[in-house]
């Protein structure tokens, strides 16, 4: 198989192992997309996105164009000659002379069972919705969202406990594995796509501010999955307010209680236990909270946690 000519678009963390893959297969990169940097700090020093870091130290070309609908910007998409565009959570649309532009068109990795949750938060809205089974699909991308046919698939089970961190790892990681894969398949010409079913398509839209505040009086499972959905980012809470000074703290981990005891929504009962010291009871059962944090300090185990803070009988 000859290398492919490849446009890398990508941005987070999460994008960069496909990179380097595609790299480490022999592909020639001859250019790199990503958002553009971004300004952050006390200084508000400008911050290159990961894959514009990753891209420059491997001698690749890097664009950060804010948008893609321009004449110009489409001209210089094309004046690359690619074989293939890969696209891992860019983050931008790409209109129709983008996609049309390389010759075997535009792949994108998305991290999800296909059609089931299409759109910019999949790994987060599975995990809250209580899904059993994950994965990341390779799918030749149109203009509808998340609709084009897909090629290949990597399916994980999703456990009980499993947070938004270990998935998100889990589907970077074969992702990367898939894409590679797929390209293999283009260039040697055995690779086939399958139309996305429609039935079941739900839609993974962008977690909001106010879907990370933990409401005690939904049932304790949908809690716990909140928890689970939101860790490490951006993080599930709930405040405690002591005085005039009100605290958010952020539940990483926890897990379900199997013997809840009585009380109302928000009750927090300590125990001598150090595994399972904190139980908070939700409206059908409670949640023991395994791994809290605090705003501007390090996550903590909830014993060492409780050792240097008090918790109110009852959370709003």
């Amino acid at each position: 198989m000859s290398p492919l000519r490849v446009i890398f678009m990508g941005t987070p963390d999460f994008s960069v192992p496909t990179l380097q893959e595609i790299l480490k297969a022999g592909h020639k990169v001859v250019a790199a997309y990503s958002q553009p940097p971004s300004r952050s700090g006390r200084g508000k020093k400008q911050r290159l996105s990961p894959v514009h870091d990753y891209a420059l130290g491997q001698d690749i070309p890097v664009f950060t164009p804010k948008s893609l609908k321009s004449p110009e910007q489409q001209e210089l998409f094309a004046s690359h000659k690619a074989d293939v565009a890969v696209v891992v959570a860019y983050g931008l649309l790409l209109p129709k002379p983008i996609l049309d532009a390389p010759q075997y068109g535009c792949l994108n990795l998305h991290g999800s069972l296909l059609p089931r949750w299409r759109g910019a938060a999949p790994i987060q809205r599975a995990l809250m919705a209580g899904d059993k089974a994950s994965g990341v699909m390779v799918m030749a991308m149109e203009e509808g969202l998340d609709t084009g046919p897909y090629c290949l698939t990597y399916r994980c089970e999703l456990s009980d406990d499993m947070t938004a961190g270990a998935l998100h790892d889990d589907l970077m990681v074969n992702g990367a594995k898939l894409m590679t894969e797929a390209l293999a398949g283009l260039g040697a010409s055995t690779l086939t796509f399958e139309t996305q079913q429609q039935d079941g398509a739900t839609y993974a839209k962008k977690i909001q501010k106010k879907e990370s505040r933990i409401d005690w009086s939904q049932p304790a499972r949908t809690v716990h999955n909140q928890i689970r959905g939101l860790s490490p980012f951006p993080g599930a809470w709930f405040a405690v307010t002591s005085g005039e000074k009100t605290e958010r703290i952020k539940v990483l981990q926890a897990s379900l209680a199997t013997d809840p005891p009585q009380g109302n929504p928000g009750d927090v009962i300590l125990a001598k236990d150090r595994e399972v010291p904190l139980t908070i009871l939700c409206q059908d059962g409670a949640i023991h909270p395994l791994e809290v944090q605090k705003a501007g300090k390090k996550p903590a185990r909830i014993a060492d946690f409780l050792r240097g803070f008090s918790l109110p009988k009852t959370l709003s």
